[in-house]
């Protein structure tokens, strides 16, 4: 485990309950460093360290009132720096209708730069630490946490709880579970159940200029006529070959792009080994 696990990272969204989304990743921290320890027999102290990404929850982000997203962008990513992360993503405003304008991605990372270099919440790795309320909110995720692996343990592992459909399903029933309480008024959304106002003008989506899809096809056409279709072939061949057995498929997919094969031909490439995923139930 110590000879790659230094190097393996994770990637978490950020939602909209601030003190449960800061407990949510130190309850991760923690949980991850004890997995590693007790479960892996990590020894390095850089095995233990939860490396992680945290994007601004797209989810939560609302067509209404789209300006309001600002607010609750901010809100994420704050809580996704008190709670540890290494790097952060944070969403445009108008992102519930579309691309992210230039505009609404700047705003973005001026966000991100008023957290790093305005807020003086960078200057401690923990501040919240020791806070009564967030301790014990960091306490029940990672009891929950245990209790799903308890859980996928019993199933026969998580291979097991996918292909049966436990995972999906659970992820399912949380999704019917909040958006019920949304509509039912329980759950408030600034702008969508409560709080809504007449917009004075319809926010205009971001569009792609045509010009650029007929550039990249355009690009992707000449690399076709320039490439060796007996290179493409044969790397192609080889990486079908590996997927069959139990070999890495990265050296065979780094091999492909270096033949200037496209993502969708190695895709597809897979697809006819692998298929393509359907839930099973």
């Amino acid at each position: 485990m110590d000879a790659f696990g230094p190097r393996l990272s994770f990637f978490f969204n950020a939602h909209n309950d601030f003190f449960e989304e800061i407990a949510k990743y130190r309850a991760a921290r923690r949980l991850y460093a004890s997995l590693m320890r007790e479960r892996f027999g990590a020894k390095l102290d850089r095995s233990l360290m939860l490396r992680f990404h945290t994007q601004t929850g797209g989810s939560t982000l609302t067509a209404q009132q789209p300006e309001v997203n600002v607010v609750r962008v901010a809100l994420q990513a704050l809580a996704a720096v008190l709670g540890g992360t290494q790097s952060l993503h944070t969403n445009g405003q108008d992102e519930a209708l579309s691309l992210p304008s230039e505009r609404a991605a700047s705003i973005a990372l001026r966000t991100q730069q008023v957290i790093a270099f305005e807020s003086g919440v960078t200057a401690e790795p923990d501040p919240l630490g020791g806070s009564e309320y967030v301790e014990r909110l960091t306490a029940e995720i990672e009891r929950g946490a245990r209790e799903y692996i308890r859980q996928i343990d019993a199933l026969g592992g998580t291979l097991t709880a996918i292909e049966t459909g436990f995972v999906q399903n659970e992820i399912q029933t949380a999704a019917y579970r909040y958006q019920k309480a949304v509509e039912d008024g329980r759950q408030v959304v600034v702008g969508v159940n409560k709080f809504q106002s007449e917009e004075a003008e319809p926010p205009k989506p971001f569009r792609v200029d045509p010009g650029l899809e007929r550039r990249q096809i355009a690009r992707l056409h000449a690399v076709r006529a320039g490439r060796s279709e007996t290179d493409v072939a044969a790397t192609r061949q080889r990486l079908e070959q590996a997927a069959r057995g139990t070999e890495n498929l990265l050296p065979r997919i780094l091999e492909c792009c270096r033949a200037q094969v496209t993502v969708g031909e190695i895709s597809d490439t897979l697809r006819t080994v692998f298929g393509e995923y359907r839930e099973g139930f």
